[in-house]
């Protein structure tokens, strides 16, 4: 039986083959304290016929952990202050990565679908004012490996989906491997690490039926107005199906902590520039695209020559110029927008892998892969894929996933890692601990701190290029979500910067993915939230958007008007 939309009574139109995300409908009644529970919540009601539309005024339960206790935060993790790293107490978070990290077996949690492909990058600027990074010395080249992918779907899934653009690229130096792990365009979806497994859970199959829609989607983008900037990013002409991988940017979307030799710090933002341009797909040119039209795109190119390239370029700012933006300089929702931009290399991709399984499926990437000169900022986001991505990659391929070639950096590598499934290099020698006063033993290793042979200090040496970086925090330790957020100027800058013809394909794209199906449809209260924060973003963006949907656009503005611009 259909179902129609309960504010127009008819079916709404199907969508375009990029309406490809979905709604997980939670089921299953949670244990909670008795002084949180609720008789008439929806899990011991039953489900209702469409369970994107509440049904009833009653509370669902508390959410709790595993272990049944409650959970009064689950949108913010907790930190030393407010701009201080997480904190390893933090159960529910630990608990909440550790499940969803090993959700699927063998394949990625994300960016499922993927392609591999070498190459090298070449400096071309000294950064020894900001870093100690050994790769940017200007005509220095370092090997690369990386792996281009979407976010949401399996193996083997088509290539013209909607979504962004996974950006992996792992810097084989001559210090380690350094990671950049990114997307497609500057900002990303959520703030705040704790909110990703709801994020990707929101987007997936649905756990009744199996079918994937979009209701999910646009029911947590309903109560995520964060996702503003983002969203008109993916439903854009150029960003939200890409012509071909040649023709996309990359961005490490957070910002990094930079030390140069005199300890000074900086913070910085990276961005791959296409020498060939960003072009994305229209609606109809999906429609007729071969299912592995990227791959074939990708490796056509490299096959013939014609190797791919991209600019990096760096945006710096100092820990001052930071703290006075007019938002929180670490919030990965935001751009910094009019901060200068300069270029610092050349990348270059011009070899296809031997073996896609090696240097594809094998790859594994990580965010706090880095080398002395780079460390972590206090994006909360940044700080949550710090454990989540060498996590999963221990569970998805094994805890010596780092003695595959794919992703065994150039250096020799001294450790005391012991067995283990599939280890490769295994220990030698007597001494698999440190510190040792055995120095005669081929395999034994030191510090810089306590070496052995009775050498004790509290510290590493000052100025020591391994040690990291050190900075203040303090204030109470706390689940405090980051402040000020303002959802909605940048992406009014961006849709007012596209053209009449991008405005109105992304009005077109996003009317198409809003408008469900026969089978399930997203609740009509969701949609006008959803359309109201694009209206916050620019009254005619939202208005068109309203328009095409069958809004009235006095109802949005109604919404609008009572969602605060900067909570």
């Amino acid at each position: 039986m259909k179902t129609k939309s309960p504010k127009t009574g008819r079916a709404p139109v199907r969508k375009g083959l990029s309406a490809l995300l979905v709604l997980p409908l939670l089921a299953g009644t949670a244990l909670v304290p008795a002084a949180y529970a609720n008789p008439s919540s929806g899990a011991e009601a039953g489900v209702s016929a469409n369970p994107a539309i509440n049904g009833t005024q009653s509370v669902p339960p508390l959410l709790t952990q595993d272990t049944g206790a409650g959970v009064a935060d689950n949108q913010n993790t907790k930190t030393a202050g407010v701009n201080g790293p997480d904190l390893l107490e933090d159960y529910h978070f630990l608990e909440k990565f550790g499940h969803f990290d090993r959700e699927r077996i063998p394949e990625r949690v994300v960016h499922a679908r993927g392609v591999g492909v070498q190459g090298e990058f070449e400096a071309s600027t000294d950064l020894s004012k900001y870093t100690i990074m050994s790769l940017f010395k200007p005509g220095k080249k370092t090997p690369i490996v990386m792996r281009l992918s979407t976010v949401l779907n399996r193996p083997g899934s088509p290539e013209w989906i909607r979504d962004p653009r996974g950006w992996a690229i792992k810097f084989k130096t001559e210090t380690g491997n350094w990671d950049i792990v990114g997307i497609d365009f500057p900002v990303f979806f959520i703030r705040d690490a704790m909110k990703f497994p709801d994020l990707i859970h929101s987007q997936r199959p649905d756990p009744v039926s199996g079918v994937q829609d979009l209701v999910g989607r646009w029911d947590f983008f309903s109560n995520s107005p964060e996702n503003t900037f983002a969203l008109t990013y993916l439903y854009s002409l150029r960003y939200g199906v890409p012509k071909s991988l040649r023709q996309i940017d990359g961005f490490g979307v957070h910002a990094y902590r930079l030390v140069n030799a005199k300890g000074e710090q900086f913070f910085a933002k990276f961005h791959f520039k296409s020498r060939q341009g960003v072009e994305g797909m229209t609606m109809e040119e999906q429609k007729q695209a071969d299912w592995n039209y990227a791959t074939k795109d990708l490796y056509g190119h490299i096959y013939k020559g014609d190797y791919p390239k991209w600019d990096l370029y760096m945006k710096v700012l100092t820990p001052a110029q930071a703290k006075a933006l007019p938002y929180d300089a670490f919030d990965d929702t935001k751009d910094w927008v009019g901060i200068p931009e300069f270029k610092i290399g050349t990348l270059t991709l011009n070899k296809v892998p031997p073996n896609f399984f090696q240097w594809t499926e094998q790859a594994a990437y990580g965010p706090g892969t880095m080398i002395p000169g780079i460390y972590p900022s206090p994006d909360k986001m940044l700080q949550g894929r710090l454990f989540s991505y060498p996590d999963t990659q221990r569970y998805r391929i094994g805890a010596n996933y780092q003695d595959l070639e794919v992703n065994r950096p150039l250096v020799a590598v001294h450790n005391d890692q012991q067995d283990g499934a599939m280890r490769f290099v295994p220990q030698r020698g007597h001494t698999n601990y440190q510190p040792t006063s055995y120095w005669s033993d081929p395999w034994a290793v030191v510090d810089q701190t306590s070496p052995g042979n009775g050498k004790i200090s509290a510290s590493a040496p000052a100025g020591s290029p391994f040690a990291t970086a050190t900075y203040p925090v303090g204030g109470m330790a706390e689940q405090h979500a980051i402040s000020p957020t303002d959802d909605f100027t940048q992406a009014g800058q961006f849709w007012r910067s596209l053209s009449p013809v991008e405005k109105t394909e992304e009005i077109k794209n996003l009317a198409a993915d809003m408008h469900g199906d026969d089978f399930h449809q997203p609740a009509h209260q969701t949609l006008v939230r959803c359309t109201a924060y694009f209206y916050k973003a620019d009254p005619e963006f939202g208005s068109r958007l309203a328009e095409a949907i069958n809004i009235p656009v006095a109802e949005v503005k109604a919404v609008a008007d009572k969602v605060p611009a900067n909570p």
